[in-house]
């Protein structure tokens, strides 16, 4: 099932696109608080977005230009500002379609599964993972932290991502290792370190001192 979140303030019409959405076997949430729209993306992981342009505190460009630097996920503008000047404007900022208000409900589910068509056919969904404001970005292996994208190697990647999976937990070395290099071989236990330290180097020249920490004897955590 696809999930759908509706970025839209009037809440009349998300009810009603929600609603309608659940009827063609969508998930659908529509954002409530409209400070915390990335929060919520993050958190709901949506494989599309119903985006409208005039939003109270930011606009939808704004939230647009958030969404794009962490998720290649569709969006589709829906607005009443439907000149030439707004169309280009949203297809510029990352939008992948735009709908004019009011528009009949029967176009946007056509144009919505249009989109999941085309975007999810040959490929998985795009997922990302958040901790403390560090995003994981698991469709192209990226990091992002306040405006700065770090690119990851194979291995940063999923050091990355065995900690986040599970923030807040200790885990062993021995496990790490297995999952890096998938084998019980033998392998050399200062090769986790040496990795481990040029991942902390890379991420310190991004502000983030401290994020990986070592329990001695045991193995690492993001806390």
């Amino acid at each position: 099932m696809y999930k759908i979140l509706i970025i839209e303030d009037d809440l009349l019409i998300a009810k009603s696109l929600k609603k309608h959405l659940c009827k063609w076997d969508y998930e659908v949430e529509y954002v409530t608080d409209f400070k915390q729209v990335l929060e919520q993306f993050i958190e709901y992981n949506p494989q599309l977005v119903l985006l409208d342009i005039s939003l109270p505190f930011f606009s939808g460009y704004h939230w647009c230009t958030e969404i794009r630097k962490i998720s290649k996920v569709p969006i589709i503008f829906i607005s009443s500002a439907s000149d030439n000047m707004n169309i280009v404007m949203a297809i510029t900022m990352g939008g992948d379609d735009f709908l004019a208000k009011p528009f009949d409900l029967s176009v946007i589910t056509a144009k919505v599964q249009a989109l999941v068509r085309r975007s999810y056919a040959f490929q998985g969904q795009v997922n990302v993972m958040e901790h403390n404001g560090v995003i994981l970005n698991l469709s192209d292996a990226t990091l992002n932290y306040q405006d700065k994208r770090i690119n990851l190697t194979k291995n940063d990647f999923k050091i990355l991502q065995i900690l986040m999976e599970n923030s807040g937990q200790v885990i062993g070395r021995d496990m790490i290792m297995t999952r890096l290099w998938e084998s019980d071989s033998f392998i050399d236990d200062n090769t986790l370190t040496v990795n481990v330290t040029r991942l902390r180097k890379k991420l310190e020249e991004a502000g983030l001192s401290n994020f990986i920490t070592t329990k001695k004897g045991i193995g690492y955590m993001v806390g």
